[in-house]
C-alpha cells in the first residue's frame, strides 16, 4: 500500500492525526485529480473506507485546506472545488458548457502574476484569475451544432 504510506506521510508532515477517513479523502483527491467537489470526493472515498458522512468529508477537506495540503476554487454558480495543487498561485480556466476546470500556470511575470495599477498603498499577496470559455471538446461540439443548423 505505497499510496496509503504517502498519504500518511503527508498528514504527519502537516502535524495532523492519521485516520482512515483522512487517508481516504486525501488519496481520493489525488486519485480523482482535477477539481472535484466535496460530494464527488465523498462518494469516491466511501468506496475505499466505507461509511463516512458528508459532514466528515467537509470537515476533513477543511482540515486539509487549513494545513495547506489542499486548495479550493469557488467558481460562481458552482460548488466549491478542491485541488492538491497549492502554493504556486496558479489560475484556472472553466468551460461554460461542461464546467470542466483546468489549471493555468501563472499568466505573466512573477507570482502573484498581477500588478494592480492605481493602488499605491496595497501589497498583493495572491491573485485569482479565472478564464471563462469553451474547452476543446465543447467548442468542437458547439461548432458542429452551429454548422448543422446553418441554412444551405
Amino acid at each position: 500500500m505505497p499510496e496509503m504510506r504517502h498519504e500518511e506521510e503527508l498528514l504527519r508532515g502537516a502535524d495532523l492525526r492519521v485516520t482512515a477517513p483522512r487517508i481516504a479523502v486525501l488519496a481520493t483527491l489525488r486519485r480523482l485529480g482535477g477539481h472535484p467537489t466535496a460530494d464527488e470526493i465523498g462518494r469516491s472515498a466511501r468506496e475505499s473506507v466505507g461509511a463516512i458522512s458528508p459532514q466528515a468529508v467537509y470537515d476533513i477537506l477543511r482540515t486539509l485546506v487549513g494545513a495547506g495540503l489542499a486548495g479550493t476554487i469557488e467558481p460562481p454558480g458552482s460548488p466549491v472545488r478542491y485541488e492538491l495543487r497549492t502554493g504556486d498561485n496558479h489560475h484556472h480556466a472553466i468551460c461554460r458548457e461542461c464546467r470542466g476546470t483546468f489549471d493555468v500556470d501563472c499568466v505573466v511575470g512573477d507570482p502573484p502574476c498581477m500588478h494592480p495599477t492605481g493602488i499605491s498603498c496595497f501589497t498583493v499577496e495572491t491573485a485569482e484569475v479565472t478564464f471563462w470559455g469553451l474547452c476543446a471538446d465543447c467548442a468542437e461540439r458547439v461548432a458542429g451544432e452551429t454548422s448543422a443548423r446553418a441554412p444551405e
